[in-house]
């Protein structure tokens, strides 16, 4: 009992500590409206176990039009009927993994990333409890887990390329064996980013291999970038305008080879991950 009690102790804790520190993130509504800007969420769901911060990843269906048997967050475009990007993620996760929205203690909004076809997709991050049973919906999902946080800041399963041809910027990729099921996924992409993204900042750790950016100082990174990159986008604003839009180039995350195509517009997480 008294063990139980500890770890509880322990779990609540770590929850506590990282809320504190994601919380001075979220960008809130303070960027404004972007009209032209078609819009997409992606929940980032994090729980304890074990005493580790982890975080909730999903297999995309090998029957989708597009990326089919990719690795991806719960996220998709935003519905009409969503009232904000908060809401466009948590219903979402609902449909594709059975996770209720009331079910989300929802930390923070990240800074968005507009992807090469212009969709500003933002980053939700909520805890979820520990004994949520995804039930995946199989026309979108084939597969739900988790990875440890800290796995995304070390470099023994991690790999990454520079200069490749038509990619910007560093191509993360990473090989996660999941010790409940001993089925290996390959996390890469716009995926492997926001991972990295999230270990970084909640766990305060600087990864173990080179990921582009000043880990001590993420985000005045990415303003840089933008401010750098905004005059490419007729449709951006400056820098000093929208301080906190992250503005990566989603070369870096060809996760979605077809997402400039008719079809794949009609899958609505294209262009998401």
């Amino acid at each position: 009992m008294l063990r139980n009690r500890s770890s509880r102790v322990a779990t609540m804790h770590i929850k506590e500590e990282t809320i504190a520190i994601l919380k001075q993130l979220d960008v809130g509504n303070e960027l404004g409206p972007f009209p032209v800007l078609p819009k997409a969420s992606v929940l980032i769901p994090l729980t304890v176990k074990n005493g580790q911060l982890c975080t909730l990843m999903t297999l995309r269906s090998p029957e989708l039009r597009t990326s089919a048997g990719e690795v991806c967050f719960p996220g998709g475009k935003r519905d009409p009927s969503d009232g904000d990007d908060v809401a466009t993620a948590l219903r979402e996760a609902e449909e594709e993994i059975g996770l209720p929205p009331a079910d989300v203690l929802v930390v923070c909004r990240l800074v968005p990333i507009i992807n090469k076809s212009g969709l500003l997709v933002t980053p939700v991050v909520g805890f979820i409890d520990e004994a949520f049973c995804p039930r995946p919906n199989p026309a979108e999902v084939s597969a739900v887990f988790t990875v440890p946080l800290d796995f995304f800041t070390r470099d023994k399963d991690h790999s990454s390329s520079h200069g490749v041809a038509g990619i910007r910027g560093f191509l993360h990729s990473f090989y996660f064996v999941d010790p409940n099921s001993g089925r290996q996924y390959h996390i890469w992409g716009l995926t492997a980013m926001f991972a990295i993204l999230v270990a970084v900042l909640a766990l305060r750790r600087s990864p173990e291999f080179d990921v582009g950016f000043d880990p001590e100082d993420p985000l005045s990174f990415f303003q840089r970038m933008l401010h750098c990159r905004a005059s490419g986008r007729g449709h951006l604003t400056s820098q000093t305008e929208h301080p906190r839009l992250l503005k990566m180039n989603l070369d870096v995350e060809p996760t979605h080879p077809h997402e400039n195509t008719p079809q794949s517009q009609t899958d609505n997480r294209t262009n998401v991950q």
